[in-house]
């Protein structure tokens, strides 16, 4: 089992959510965290909640993927090493690719895998150089299956599995942990923050995440998932959970079912 008394612990998407009640929870157990999202005031306020001292603020636009490399750097500089980072920031989406316009398949890209694989190669050369390092990435059951009204989301999602399996397997000689985490529906802001097909904010709250595993449940899971080096967490319940493995086993059957799913 992982101790992370005065372990240093990067999460983005750290201003609520998944991020913030890691930032919580791992808090909790003695951890070091920095904090990263855009808006400072719920940063801050996220960091008057945490356990302990020595937390860092550090807001960022992860949608800059170009600036990622410099404010690596100085995070570096005021915190020291990163021990765990937990790329969790990212975006979804409410609209059939029919009229999903490019720039927010792009957008949606841009933030839930080109800024996971920028961030992520700015940690990893100091974590092989110590032999020592965990990064955890939160994907989706979105990255296992494809729904309507998901297409550039689920692009994103399958990519940055698929980026983080390969890693897994390279870094594996040199003891850096990979975990993946793929939830179903968490009772979050995702959907109310979703983009539509114009780039608008979606705004709803979709009645899965309504009635989904709560916010505090899948973060124990995750946090102990870290704790216990899995390679890969599924967190979810129901239809959701059968769903995944009958993309594995029957992926026949899930297609025909997908073509009749009323999705919002």
């Amino acid at each position: 089992m992982k101790d992370f008394t005065n372990k240093t612990v990067w999460i983005t998407g750290a201003s609520d959510g998944i991020g913030e009640e890691l930032a919580i929870q791992m808090a909790e157990q003695g951890a070091k965290i920095i904090l990263t999202a855009r808006n400072t005031e719920k940063l801050n306020a996220v960091k008057a909640n945490l356990k302990g001292a020595g937390h860092l603020v550090y807001p960022m636009d992860l949608l800059k993927v170009a600036a990622i490399p410099a404010a690596a750097k100085e995070v570096f500089e005021q915190a020291g090493k990163v021990d765990i980072l937990i790329n969790n920031a990212g975006i979804s989406q409410r609209s059939l690719a029919k009229d999903t316009a490019l720039e927010v398949d792009r957008k949606i890209m841009e933030l839930d895998y080109f800024a996971v694989i920028a961030l992520t190669k700015q940690v990893l050369p100091q974590m092989l150089a110590r032999k020592s390092g965990h990064i955890v990435t939160i994907s989706s059951v979105a990255g296992k299956m494809g729904p309507p009204m998901r297409s550039a989301y689920c692009g994103a999602k399958h990519a940055v599995i698929g980026f983080m399996d390969s890693l897994r397997a390279e870094s594996h000689a040199d003891n850096i942990k990979v975990l993946v985490v793929t939830p179903g529906s968490v009772k979050t802001n995702i959907s109310v923050n979703a983009l539509e097909g114009d780039g608008k904010k979606h705004n709803v709250t979709d009645p899965l995440i309504a009635n989904g595993i709560p916010v505090e449940v899948c973060t124990r899971k995750i946090v102990n998932g870290i704790k216990n080096n899995t390679s890969e967490l599924l967190i979810a319940d129901g239809k959701t959970k059968m769903a995944v493995y009958l993309r594995r086993f029957f992926p026949n059957l899930l297609f025909k079912a997908m073509t009749k799913m009323q999705a919002t």
